[in-house]
C-alpha cells in the first residue's frame, strides 16, 4: 500500500500522509496528500495526471469517426454516453438530422449503460466500506447488460457502436428479448440492494452526515450528476436542454435533500429506476425506421450496396481513408452521462480531423468537491468520500 508518512517540523502532532497514487480504494491512480492531527484532516490536496492518456491531443490527429473509439477509453464504464456525446457534437457541426429510431436505440443503449456504470459504482463503493455480498449481486446484473452490449455491437464494453449520422448496425433480430428479460427482473434486484443497506446500521453510520456538502456549495464548485442532485439541486440535462428525443420520454429527476454520502447513494438508487423507466419507454415506442442519416458523403454505405454500386464503393474508400469535411466553426454538446455533465467542445477548419476538441469531464469537474468534503472528517471517512463522486481517472487525467 503506497502510503508514506512525514511529519511537519514544529507541529510534531500533525503528519502529511501521502495516500495513492495507487491505493486501492482511490479507484484510479489518483493521489491524495492529507495532513493529519491524529485520525483528523486538517486538509487534503487532490493530486492528479499519473494516467497520461492525451485524449484531448489525440482527437486532433484522428478523423472525426476514428475519434469514436477514444471516447470509449475515456470514462471506460459508460463508452456508449461518450460516444453520444461526441457523435452529437460532430452531428450538430454537421447539421445533420439522425432517424427517429436511432435516436431513440441511443437512449435505450445509454440508460443501460447508466445502469451498468451506477451497478460498478454501489458494488465498489458498498465493498470499499465493507459490504461485500453487495459488490457480487451488483456484477451479476451488471453482466446480462453486456451480454446485451455485446449482443448488439460485438463488444461488452469498447462498442463504438454509436456513430456519426446514427448507428454502426441495425441490432440483431431478437436484441429485444435480452432487454426485456433484464427490465423484468431488476427492479426486485435494486429491492434486493436496499434491503441490504438502505436500513443497515453499519451503512448508516459510515454514509449519513459525512462528506456533506450544501447546494449553494456544490453548484460553486461545478458539480453535476448524482454529486448535484445529492445536494437537492433538480437539474439533469435530459430534462433541460434534451437531446435524441430524450423530451418524448416521461421520467422524474433523482433528487436528494441530504447532501452527504448516504443522500447521494439514494439518488443513485432512484436514477437507475428512472433510468428503467426509460427503457421500457423505448421498447414499447421503438419507431421503425432506418438507423443510419441518408448522407453518402459522412456515413458509410451498406456493405450489400458495395458489392453492386461502384458509387457506394467510392464512397466508402473516401470516408474510410479521408474522413469528411465538415464546415468552418465550431460547437459544445453536452450530454447527462452517469457522472454528471459530459460537454465535447469541437472547433473546426475545415479538414477532416478536428482543429480542437475539449472535453468537459463531470469526474474532473466533481473532483474539485473532494477536499470541502473531508477535509475536517476522521480518515476512515476519505474512503467514503472517493467513493461518492464516481470518479473514473481516464475522464480525469484527458
Amino acid at each position: 500500500m503506497p502510503v508514506t508518512l512525514e511529519r511537519i517540523p514544529g507541529k510534531e502532532e500533525r503528519v502529511i500522509l501521502s495516500m495513492g497514487p495507487q491505493h486501492p480504494s482511490t479507484h484510479g491512480v489518483l493521489r491524495l496528500v492529507l495532513e493529519l492531527e491524529g485520525e483528523t484532516v486538517l486538509r487534503a490536496i487532490y493530486d492528479i495526471g499519473y494516467l497520461h492518456t492525451g485524449f484531448e491531443k489525440s482527437f486532433e490527429s484522428k478523423t472525426y469517426s476514428q475519434g469514436i473509439t477514444l471516447t470509449d477509453r475515456m470514462d471506460y464504464l459508460a463508452p456508449l454516453s461518450n460516444n453520444l456525446g461526441f457523435c452529437l457534437a460532430a452531428e450538430k457541426l454537421l447539421g445533420l438530422e439522425i432517424p427517429a429510431r436511432a435516436q431513440w436505440i441511443r437512449v435505450l443503449l445509454t440508460e443501460l449503460t447508466r445502469i451498468q456504470s451506477h451497478l460498478v459504482w454501489l458494488g465498489t463503493h458498498a465493498i470499499d466500506l465493507g459490504a461485500m455480498s453487495v459488490f457480487l449481486y451488483c456484477f451479476r446484473e451488471r453482466e446480462e447488460i453486456l451480454h446485451i452490449f455485446e449482443a448488439v455491437s460485438g463488444q461488452r464494453m469498447m462498442t463504438s457502436y454509436f456513430r456519426i449520422g446514427g448507428l454502426a448496425l441495425e441490432p440483431p433480430l431478437g436484441w429485444l428479448k435480452g432487454v426485456e428479460k433484464f427490465a423484468k427482473s431488476f427492479p426486485a434486484r435494486i429491492d434486493e440492494y436496499e434491503a441490504l443497506l438502505t436500513r443497515n446500521p453499519i451503512w448508516l453510520r459510515r454514509t449519513q452526515g459525512v462528506g456533506y456538502i450544501s447546494a449553494e456549495d456544490a453548484i460553486a464548485y461545478g458539480l453535476s450528476g448524482p454529486s448535484l442532485r445529492g445536494s437537492g439541486v433538480d437539474w439533469d440535462i435530459r430534462k433541460r436542454q434534451p437531446y435524441s428525443s430524450y423530451e418524448k420520454f416521461d421520467f422524474k429527476v433523482a433528487t436528494r435533500p441530504e447532501g452527504d454520502v448516504y443522500g447521494r447513494y439514494l439518488a443513485r438508487i432512484e436514477e437507475m429506476r428512472q433510468s428503467l423507466r426509460i427503457v421500457n419507454q423505448a421498447m414499447e415506442g421503438l419507431p421503425e425506421g432506418p438507423v443510419k442519416a441518408d448522407a453518402p458523403h459522412i456515413v458509410l454505405p451498406e456493405r450489400e450496396s458495395m458489392k453492386t454500386s461502384i458509387e457506394a464503393l467510392i464512397y466508402h474508400f473516401k470516408i474510410v481513408t479521408e474522413g469528411f469535411h465538415p464546415p468552418v466553426g465550431e460547437v459544445y454538446q453536452a450530454i447527462e452521462s452517469p457522472r454528471g455533465e459530459l460537454g465535447f467542445y469541437l472547433v473546426s477548419d475545415g479538414s477532416p480531423k478536428p482543429f480542437r476538441c475539449h472535453v468537459r469531464a463531470p469526474s474532473f469537474a466533481n473532483l474539485q468537491a473532494l477536499p470541502k468534503m473531508i477535509e475536517g472528517r476522521l480518515i476512515a471517512d476519505v474512503v467514503a468520500c472517493i467513493g461518492t463522486i464516481d470518479i473514473v481517472l481516464g475522464e480525469v487525467d484527458r
